[in-house]
Order: C-alpha cells, then sequence, then structure tokens
C-alpha cells in the first residue's frame, strides 16, 4: 500500500484577503497566487489555501482543535516582524534549550506556531528516527 502525504490546508474566512494579507507578511511564502477564488500560499511543500464559506464565523470558537506550525529559520526576527504587524501573542517566543516556540493568534483567531528547532535538537531527533528504523 501507498503512503499519505499532507500537501494541502484549506483555511475558511469570512474576510480571506485579510487572512491572506496577514499570512503572506508574516510569514514570507516561497510563492503566492490566486487560483480561482483561491489565494493559494506555498511554504516549503505545502499549500495553505485561503478562501470563504458561508458555514463559518468571523472568529474561530475552538482554536486549539487545530494549531498551524511554521517551521522557521529565525524566529526570533519572524516574532519581531509580528510584533510591527500588533499580533496578538497567545505564548510568546520562549527559548527552550536552544530551540524557539511562539504561538501567535491570526486576524482569524486561530493558532500560528513558529518554531526554530536547534541543530543540536535536530540531530537528536535524526538518531531517534534512524533508531526507530
Amino acid at each position: 500500500m501507498a503512503g499519505s502525504s499532507l500537501g494541502s490546508m484549506l483555511l475558511s474566512s469570512t474576510n480571506p484577503d485579510r487572512l491572506h494579507a496577514w499570512y503572506a507578511a508574516a510569514l514570507a511564502p516561497n510563492d503566492d497566487a490566486d487560483v480561482g477564488s483561491y489565494r493559494v500560499l506555498k511554504f516549503g511543500e505545502f499549500y495553505l489555501m485561503i478562501d470563504t464559506r458561508a458555514d463559518i464565523t468571523d472568529k474561530n470558537p475552538e482554536p486549539g482543535r487545530m494549531i498551524l506550525n511554521f517551521d522557521v529559520d529565525d524566529a526570533p526576527s519572524v516574532a519581531a516582524r509580528l510584533d510591527e504587524m500588533g499580533a496578538t501573542w497567545l505564548a510568546e517566543l520562549e527559548d527552550r534549550d536552544g530551540s524557539y516556540f511562539a504561538t501567535a493568534i491570526d486576524p482569524d483567531g486561530n493558532y500560528v506556531q513558529i518554531i526554530q528547532i536547534s541543530e543540536e535538537h535536530q540531530a537528536e531527533m535524526a538518531q531517534s528516527q534512524s533508531v526507530k528504523e
């Protein structure tokens, strides 16, 4: 049986233009395209598609149900950019033994985590993964 891969996510909003502008400014996508009614942002090999739907509210009532995790190269710079944009933080940037984590709240109330894993922690994770194989 062939494996599966997660390649994209649809993020719906009552104001998709505002949400698109926030993600594009905050997280510097590799690509930003209009595809029909969708705004499609590419982050690495993952696509974030932003559109609207009639069955949603202005704010996400359960933002902890799904958290968007963005691996970044320079978490302090991304956090500073979010601060300049007036972002609201659920958890401000924290250094956890050389790795950085922070959780911002996007304009629709979704949780957006920025993560920068240290080289040391990446090596530990790779070693742990190779032991399992």
